[in-house]
């Protein structure tokens, strides 16, 4: 998202289309859920590029995996398709990272780098971070999906794998402290 977006719409367009699946869920079910879940994560993409004139790589490629995954839920009836779909994002945006650091491009940068400023190492260290996070987040999302009921992957989802995602952010706080650089002053200053 550009610096000029409103702060408002980061949040509606990552949380938006989940907050609309974890309501229907409870109240129509997983088809209702699911259907709904596609359609507001277009609409969320809609609105994003309607406000920023550009849609966000990670929102994009959720985009796609939700309404292919989520479209398999719906014309075969089966929910594997949708309760995979966030291995899926995971082992995508795992992948993108770790090909990001065997090519020394911390890809992380290019999603971060207008929020942060980071020395290289920094960089390379948060690449790989986020990269070994999101293989275990696939991997226990697995797991969940594997062993427990639709009503707890559900709650595992939404609300877990975004606190966990929180709570990975604020470890994080240190590295980022530790690598931050001083953005040099616009001449003139």
């Amino acid at each position: 998202m550009q610096n000029n977006a409103p702060k408002w719409l980061k949040p509606a367009v990552d949380f938006g289309p989940l907050a609309v699946f974890l309501g229907l869920y409870w109240l129509k079910g997983l088809l209702p859920a699911t259907a709904a879940l596609i359609a507001a994560t277009a609409v969320a993409l809609v609105l994003s590029f309607a406000v920023t004139r550009k849609v966000a790589l990670m929102p994009l490629v959720t985009a796609l995996v939700v309404g292919v995954f989520g479209g398999l839920t719906l014309w075969l009836n089966d929910e594997t398709f949708i309760m995979m779909k966030p291995s899926i994002v995971y082992g995508l945006f795992a992948a993108v990272l770790g090909g990001g650091l065997i090519l020394k491009r911390p890809t992380v940068k290019a999603v971060l780098g207008e929020a942060l400023a980071l020395d290289d190492d920094g960089w390379r260290a948060l690449s790989l971070r986020f990269c070994l996070f999101f293989i275990a987040m696939a991997l226990l999302n697995e797991v969940v999906r594997r062993v427990a009921s639709l009503d707890v992957w559900v709650l595992w989802k939404v609300p877990g794998s975004m606190a966990l995602t929180f709570v990975f952010m604020l470890f994080q706080m240190p590295l980022i402290r530790r690598h931050m650089v001083e953005e040099a002053a616009s001449p003139g200053e």
